[in-house]
């Protein structure tokens, strides 16, 4: 339910550097002891103000919802971590707070270590936003690890008598943060441990298809109660168009499913296609198939799979930018199908009593809500370039199959290699003391004696 008492700052672009610069603005706060969200998006926070406020939110033990979105715009980044430090260790001591934003933040490597200390610690938080952060795939790993050792922290709560309710982690969004392949293991990590993850969005990350392929096989493939899944703009190729036919059909909650400007291949689409027909995906509403390289071949075997009833509740393709006729037959069966689809649930919903909030309901006005986008940008079909993209499919697939005869034979490289280093490891321990990042672990320590 939407919190019913709320703070807010919001966009205001007010520029607060110190603590009695911020006093004006959060006396009410101050006052308000009943507080459930607040909002301070589209304001710059400074040093000082962050303390004094850090020192009101720590008594707000009511609090559910903080939106930290884009609020040291204009800060020197060795303002960012004690700044945020002093947020997030305030924000730690408050037992209901299960959704943070803290989208529109620079946190790269230099200015991560207060938010993964927060992160592995939180163990109310239900729905975390990460939106256009500057990660990378280095500070993308830490905060994953940092998410991996939340679960722990959950599951040791839970066995606690007097732990109450531990809220699985079910919202993850972290989109725009350049997380690229490297970072993917991590991820997959990440999902293999919070199975209860309902909502995952990480678009335009610079994913190519072996990180796509590891994020799905190892980590979200153990996700079976999710609906939400949005990874556009991220590259699939054949690779990780297979990867995700192999797991569609354990998702069988799933309500939305984006994949648009993920060069799938044409291939690639039909195995997708082909895997919707299996019928396990019978929850699936909206479909994101944009700009993939989708042929006529790609779009007959969407279609046969809507012939068949295998995606009962598919109501919304969104099929632009890719490699057919506008006027194919398939294209006309596959709207067709949704329209059909569209008038019943509206005679449905004239008919039923129940809430007309429903999602049965359907309005003169929700076009975007069902059949098929515009097909305004349709590339045309190309023997030329299919075989072109046939040969590159064929060439990765020689790749992979390469890569995997190299690995088998370097095993006794690698032990041997791993000897070597163990030794080195052994001898390097009896000269020298290990080194710790010392301002990570004082952080990590206050922020674990606030914990709950």
């Amino acid at each position: 339910m939407p919190s019913t008492n709320i703070f807010s700052l919001e966009g205001q672009g007010l520029k607060l550097d110190t603590a009695a610069d911020v006093e004006p603005h959060i006396r009410s706060l101050r006052d308000d002891d009943a507080v459930e969200e607040i909002r301070l998006a589209g304001n710059t926070l400074g040093v000082g103000a962050c303390e004094e406020l850090g020192k009101v939110l720590e008594t707000k033990k009511t609090l559910k919802i903080a939106n930290l979105a884009d609020i040291f715009t204009s800060r020197l980044l060795d303002e960012i971590p004690p700044s945020l430090s002093s947020l997030l260790t305030a924000l730690l001591t408050l037992p209901h707070l299960h959704t943070v934003n803290l989208s529109d933040n620079a946190f790269g490597l230099n200015t991560q270590a207060p938010l993964v200390a927060f992160l592995s610690s939180h163990v109310p938080l239900q729905h975390l936003i990460l939106n256009n952060n500057g990660l990378g795939p280095r500070a993308g790993v830490l905060v994953a690890d940092a998410l991996t050792a939340l679960h722990a922290k959950k599951d040791a709560a839970r066995k606690e008598s007097t732990a109450g309710e531990v809220p699985d982690l079910e919202t993850i969004i972290c989109g725009r943060n350049r997380l690229e392949s490297g970072s993917m293991e991590a991820w997959a990590k990440v999902f293999s441990a919070h199975r209860g993850v309902k909502e995952v969005k990480m678009v335009q990350n610079g994913i190519r298809q072996e990180g796509i392929a590891a994020l799905l096989t190892k980590g979200l493939a153990h996700a079976t109660s999710l609906r939400v899944l949005d990874l556009q703009d991220n590259t699939f190729t054949r690779i990780g168009s297979r990867a995700l036919a192999q797991v569609l059909p354990g998702w069988t909650q799933l309500r939305e499913l984006g994949v648009g400007d993920c060069l799938l291949s044409a291939r690639g689409g039909v195995a997708v296609a082909e895997a919707f027909g299996g019928g396990s995906n019978h929850a699936l509403r909206v479909l994101r198939l944009q700009y993939n390289g989708l042929d006529s071949t790609a779009i007959k075997a969407l279609a046969d799979t809507l012939g068949k009833d295998a995606l009962p509740s598919l109501r919304r393709v969104e099929l632009n930018g890719n490699r057919f006729e506008e006027d194919d037959d398939q294209v006309e069966r596959i709207r067709d199908i949704l329209s059909e689809r569209k008038d019943a649930a509206a005679q449905s919903s004239t008919k039923s009593t129940s809430d007309p909030n429903s999602d049965n309901t359907v309005d003169d006005d929700d076009d975007e809500e069902w059949g098929i986008d515009s097909l305004s940008d349709l590339e045309e079909e190309s023997d030329e370039e299919e075989e072109e993209e046939e040969e590159e499919e064929d060439e990765d697939e020689a790749a992979d199959s390469k890569a995997a005869d190299k690995d088998e034979s370097d095993d006794e490289k690698d032990l041997k290699a791993e000897r070597v280093l163990k030794e080195a490891d052994q001898a390097e321990a009896e000269n020298v003391a290990e080194e710790k990042d010392e301002g990570v672990d004082r952080l990590a320590e206050k922020l674990a004696r606030t914990g709950l």
